[in-house]
């Protein structure tokens, strides 16, 4: 029975890690990031740089124990209307409860409260010279971040299945930065203070989801016109063989999206280092170069 169990775990896995930025994309972004912070940080986002891409995908792992996990990852926000989504909802988490309880929150996702709260645990951290906890918060803030850049965590169509596009999701999230991500440019500016987080991932958020119709569209286009046979090809990944989409339809797919994964990628780096400053801030701008685990 228990080999039963930690095999279904292993499909389950399989399963669930299609629909976030995929684990490649996820440490690329936390350890990126770590560049885009002033002097006064760097230091010690260095020393533990390792550790922040190691624990980057730590809260797609907590969706196998905490029930509560998935819906931190998403906001299904045209749920709520298709044509003014972003007036519709409220920002503030107590007023969103009063317009549509917290069932339905909880139901269609709450990625931008979920941010807001980590943000200030990390707060809390820092201010405390919890040295873990720093890095902890640290990681999960960009792993949900980054999340908020990609256009289908936005949408009730999150994997294609109300167009006949199953698959999209991990197409565009995995896929194509697996492929081709090593080229991408991640030379960013300096990171500048946030001094309204909420409305900071609220506009990141809106951004994601006016993507969302051209992931679909060009996918579908290109779709049309592609030879079906061509499409996806078998590679093998670990011990075993997969179906996945061929090197040539990703080619296509990515050119017809003209650097919208590239852009994304490189606003989830800087939007987090720009997250990780501010919460640095916020805390009175402790002293860290010293910090090291006990």
């Amino acid at each position: 029975m228990k080999k039963i169990f930690f095999i279904l775990l292993f499909f389950l896995f399989c399963h669930q890690s299609l629909f976030t930025w995929g684990f490649f994309a996820h440490y690329k972004i936390n350890k990126m990031a770590v560049f885009t912070l002033p002097q006064s940080m760097n230091s010690f986002f260095l020393n533990h740089i390792h550790y922040l891409e190691e624990k980057a995908v730590d809260a797609d792992k907590r969706r196998y124990t905490d029930e509560n996990e998935a819906s931190k990852h998403y906001i299904d926000i045209d749920y709520y209307s298709v044509d003014s989504p972003f007036i519709v909802m409220p920002k503030n988490w107590d007023d969103a409860v009063n317009k549509f309880t917290e069932d339905t929150l909880l139901e269609y996702g709450i990625l931008p409260w979920q941010i807001q709260r980590q943000y200030a645990l990390l707060v809390n951290a820092f201010r405390n010279h919890q040295v873990e906890n720093v890095i902890r918060y640290s990681s999960d803030i960009g792993h949900y971040l980054a999340d908020a850049h990609v256009p289908l965590h936005t949408t009730l169509n999150y994997n294609g299945q109300l167009t006949k596009q199953e698959g999209i999701h991990a197409f565009w999230e995995s896929r194509l930065p697996e492929l081709f991500a090593e080229n991408y440019n991640f030379i960013l500016p300096k990171v500048k203070y946030v001094d309204d987080v909420l409305a900071f991932v609220w506009s990141i958020i809106e951004k994601s989801h006016q993507a969302k119709d051209s992931v679909l569209h060009f996918e579908a286009q290109l779709n049309l016109s592609f030879d079906s046979d061509k499409k996806y090809s078998i590679e093998e990944k670990g011990n075993s063989n997969s179906k996945v989409y061929s090197v040539e339809y990703s080619q296509a797919y990515h050119s017809l999206l003209n650097n919208m994964v590239e852009r994304q990628m490189r606003s989830s780096v800087y939007d987090l280092g720009c997250i990780w400053y501010s919460a640095w801030i916020d805390a009175g701008q402790p002293d860290i170069d010293n910090w090291s685990f006990k």
